[in-house]
């Protein structure tokens, strides 16, 4: 359990996460998932680099 804490001390706090039902092309999460484990994750920092830069 500690071994996964990720200490955020001084750091803006993590965005709350919602669940939600989206359609995406099979061979875009195919993609994803072949890039190896974490790969919802890297989908999120994609767009949300994507909202960023389109701010």
């Amino acid at each position: 359990m500690f071994a996964r804490a990720v200490a955020r001390k001084g750091l803006k706090p993590a965005p709350k996460k919602a669940l939600l039902s989206l359609r995406i092309d099979s061979d875009v999460i195919e993609w994803f998932k072949s890039q190896g484990s974490g790969y919802q994750s890297r989908m999120n920092a994609l767009l949300r680099a994507y909202m960023e830069a389109h701010r």
